[in-house]
């Protein structure tokens, strides 16, 4: 190895160190960073969601900060009705939970001969591995009531810095996009950035309204159903659905775990107690599968895989708030990279022909491939050529260590 490829395998060396630096410096900000960085995410998203509305109040002549406010006190309104629906129904649970608790315990009495087996098992694994040596664990605990009186102020902070982020969002949306745009050297800039802000505008402003709809519609037959098949308090089961809807996969085994620990405490059979877990599942497959992709679109369907790392991610780092943005966060970081890093469409100008035993996969991994040769074939251009070259990597960097020969 000579000396100028040592001096490059350095720089690369450095350059992934500072990146994987930064990417752990970025975790521990969200993780220190969460009560005030969470609700202002929070804030943005439900800021463009909210933006076509308070662009149509500021077209009657309303001023910006007035239009802002009516958005927030529309917000506040729905969150009322949401806390209605959901307080007075679960009023009537708590009450019942003491004869579902007894309900459940009956039904657990079914399964004592296996978890006796495994109970015995578990014995004799103790007594192999067990020792003279004992420990003892000494467990303090100052009850529920001061763990949450602890957490009320976090709370409450974290409700007034969404509230007031959301507000100033709104009334200054116009003006922080002339800042940024503002900044930009060059007009070629310029013009990324001010497509960034459509798109990021559109995309999520229209999904998030057309998931808020869809969501409601989920919520009414779910509550509609409930009731239909004999289950109690099925305005609460409607708005449950509705409301973990929003978080893709995760809430959705809640929900299903929900109804299954309330089948079991309610009702006797094993049929009547998988009813409303398969209504469900039912209802959600429709929605999942038919009803949102007619709506939302092909183009904005976005990888599940994708979606499962944003949640799990997001999740860890903020909890449920962070379950909010995942799905938003990734059509953000869509439309940035669309136009910072924009690439060819993998389309050939004649499709590959789709014989009968060819699968989707298949299919398309052809046309890619003939487009990716299409695009070989094409002569290039000077600015084509330079910009290959400047992502080409330096000579004897190849992963074999072989000095490349032009």
């Amino acid at each position: 190895m000579s000396e100028n490829q040592f001096e490059r395998l350095l720089n690369n060396a450095a350059r992934f160190s500072l990146v994987f630096l930064g990417f752990i410096t970025l975790l521990v900000v969200l993780q220190l960073g969460q009560i005030f960085l969470a609700p202002v995410a929070l804030a943005v998203v439900v800021g463009l969601m909210f933006g076509p509305v308070a662009d149509r109040v500021e077209r009657f002549g309303v001023p910006p900060a007035l239009a802002a406010a009516i958005v927030v006190l529309m917000l506040l309104g729905i969150l009322a009705v949401s806390v209605i629906l959901f307080a007075v129904p679960l009023s009537d649970w708590v009450a019942r939970a003491p004869v579902i608790w007894s309900r459940l315990q009956l039904q657990l009495q079914n399964l004592e001969g296996p978890l006796e087996t495994i109970t015995a098992v578990q014995e004799q694994f103790t007594a192999v591995l067990s020792s003279d040596e004992t420990m003892s664990v000494t467990v303090e605990n100052d009850g529920p009531m001061m763990d949450l009186a602890m957490l009320a102020p976090a709370i409450l902070a974290q409700i007034l810095i969404f509230l007031a982020s959301l507000y100033f969002f709104v009334a200054t949306r116009d003006h922080i996009r002339i800042s940024v745009l503002s900044l930009c050297v060059s007009r070629r800039m310029r013009w990324r950035t001010a497509h960034i802000f459509r798109d990021v505008e559109q995309k999520v402003s229209r999904f998030l309204l057309s998931i808020t709809v869809i969501n409601m519609l989920v919520g009414c037959v779910v509550g509609l159903v409930m009731w239909a098949i004999g289950m109690p308090s099925p305005l609460l089961w409607g708005a449950m659905a509705a409301a973990l809807n929003y978080i893709p996969y995760v809430g959705q085994a809640v929900m299903i775990l929900t109804l299954l620990a309330v089948g079991l405490g309610t009702r006797t059979g094993l049929e009547d107690i998988l009813l409303p877990v398969g209504c469900y599942v039912a209802i959600n497959f429709v929605e999942g599968q038919i009803v949102t992709p007619h709506f939302i679109g092909r183009t904005m369907t976005l990888n599940p895989f994708l979606i499962f790392l944003s949640i799990t991610f997001w999740l860890w780092a903020w909890g449920p708030i962070g379950g909010l943005i995942a799905v938003p966060s990734l059509l953000i970081g869509g439309s940035v990279l669309a136009h910072v890093l924009p690439g060819r469409p993998m389309v050939p100008n004649r499709p590959v022909r789709r014989t009968p035993g060819m699968t989707d996969g298949q299919e398309v991994l052809a046309n890619a491939a003939r487009a990716i040769r299409e695009q070989a074939q094409q002569p290039q251009k000077p600015t084509d050529k330079h910009r290959q070259e400047r992502f080409e990597p330096p000579e004897g960097t190849a992963p074999t260590g072989v000095e490349v020969h032009r």
